[in-house]
């Protein structure tokens, strides 16, 4: 039963993954990772610098090439295996060393503050609701993998939710939390996309051309330990 004299929650804080609450990338290491408990695995990457060298002359989509990266690595690999490493990923991502102490308190300050927390990631759905799990989000949007059964295909099943797809799953959070203003936190020039379509919106640990993009829109920036 909901007590009436409760403060409803004031926000949906909004928080990127890689580079906002991690010190970087996350989808990397996770690969890595795998190749570490599955090193034949590493005879697909023979492919990687055709797939390089075409993102880089072509249009640059970074779905199309998360997918074929994805492909080469854990392609055809069974869920239990995939579950595994992902289980000895998230719990390897401590404190201070791949999260940022002042994110954590920033995303405690929200759960004490009875905000919704809702995680907003580039990187797949192999890993990161777990991550998202693990922090206390009771929300998490990422993009999402495609399987066969229990066969990793690695192709994907949503949009790579990067950029203007992030300002989609804004749109979509606006719906599944009507009337409550969104507080959103990004690190790179692609996040500011959807953080200037919210009341309020923080970037931090941006680049020096993510911080003048920041500025142009009139949103602040910080620099998170």
């Amino acid at each position: 039963m909901t007590d009436s004299h409760s403060t409803p929650p004031r926000f949906v804080a909004l928080f990127d993954l890689d580079g906002t609450l991690t010190w970087r990338d996350t989808l990397l290491p996770f690969l890595v990772m795998y190749l570490r408990r599955h090193p034949s695995r590493v005879l697909g990457l023979w492919r990687l610098p055709l797939a390089l060298s075409n993102y880089l002359a072509g249009a640059r989509d970074r779905g199309v090439l998360k997918s074929q990266v994805i492909r080469m690595v854990m392609g055809g690999a069974g869920r239990a295996d995939v579950d595994a490493c992902a289980d000895a990923f998230v719990g390897s991502l401590q404190p201070k060393h791949r999260l940022r102490p002042t994110a954590l308190a920033v995303l405690e300050a929200h759960r004490i503050a009875g905000d919704h927390l809702v995680l907003l990631s580039a990187s797949p759905d192999l890993y990161v609701p777990r991550i998202g799990t693990a922090l206390g989000f009771e929300l998490t949007l990422c993009t999402e993998i495609q399987w066969q059964g229990d066969r990793l295909l690695g192709t994907l099943k949503t949009p790579n939710r990067h950029g203007a797809e992030k300002s989609r799953c804004l749109d979509w959070l606006r719906v599944h939390y009507p009337n409550t203003p969104v507080i959103a936190y990004g690190n790179s020039t692609s996040d500011l996309d959807h953080m200037r379509h919210a009341e309020r919106a923080l970037l931090v640990n941006g680049s020096t051309a993510a911080r003048s993009a920041a500025a142009r829109l009139g949103i602040p920036t910080a620099t998170w330990a």
